[in-house]
């Protein structure tokens, strides 16, 4: 079959002006070149023999926001292309909030988890990022809480979280800490 290519962020979540990211984009691929679009213009091209390419935005400036994709090419040819990674800069002006997991972080198969997300900051919304996944779960608004049923190896990596208030000027926060979800 066809190759397919993961696209995500490390460390996942947006960006305050002046910090810096790196678009990490996966494939199970032979010799090729990667090449890396932001809305359909083309930015960077690597070649690459192996499976994972980095390109890092560094000291981001809002024309760093907006949506980016990876494609795969051998010989010319487009074989693969991710999902499209959407990436905000946006000041960072509320507290960084305080992620948690219960029972634990390290957990057996088929275990439900709950991930914690607490700010001190009233009506707030939060995501909770996995890294490595392009889309971030929103957490339920009135506890900040995810409850993850079933763990099963896919469930476990580096999580973080990050809110942001419910209103018209959405305000950011820092991102959490970060906690590794290990499967025993």
């Amino acid at each position: 079959g066809a190759p397919t290519i993961s696209i995500f962020l490390k460390p996942p979540g947006v960006i305050p002006p002046g910090g810096s990211t790196t678009i990490c984009c996966i494939c199970q691929c032979s010799y090729g070149s990667f090449v890396l679009y932001k809305g359909g213009r083309q930015l960077h091209t690597l070649e690459q023999s192996g499976s994972r390419v980095e390109f890092s935005i560094s000291n981001a400036t809002y024309k760093d926001r907006g949506p980016y994709i990876c494609h795969y090419l051998e010989g010319g040819t487009v074989l693969a292309r991710s999902d499209e990674l959407e990436v905000s800069v946006e000041e960072l002006h509320l507290p960084r909030p305080d992620l948690s997991v219960l029972p634990g972080h390290e957990v057996t198969a088929g275990a439900d988890v709950m991930f914690r997300c607490t700010s001190t900051h009233p009506s707030t919304g939060c995501y909770l990022y996995l890294e490595g996944h392009t889309r971030a779960q929103l957490l339920s608004r009135e506890q900040g809480d995810y409850n993850l049923s079933h763990v099963q190896k896919g469930d476990s990596g580096r999580y973080s979280c990050q809110c942001y208030t419910i209103n018209a000027s959405r305000e950011w926060s820092a991102v959490s800490n970060t906690l590794d979800l290990v499967l025993r």
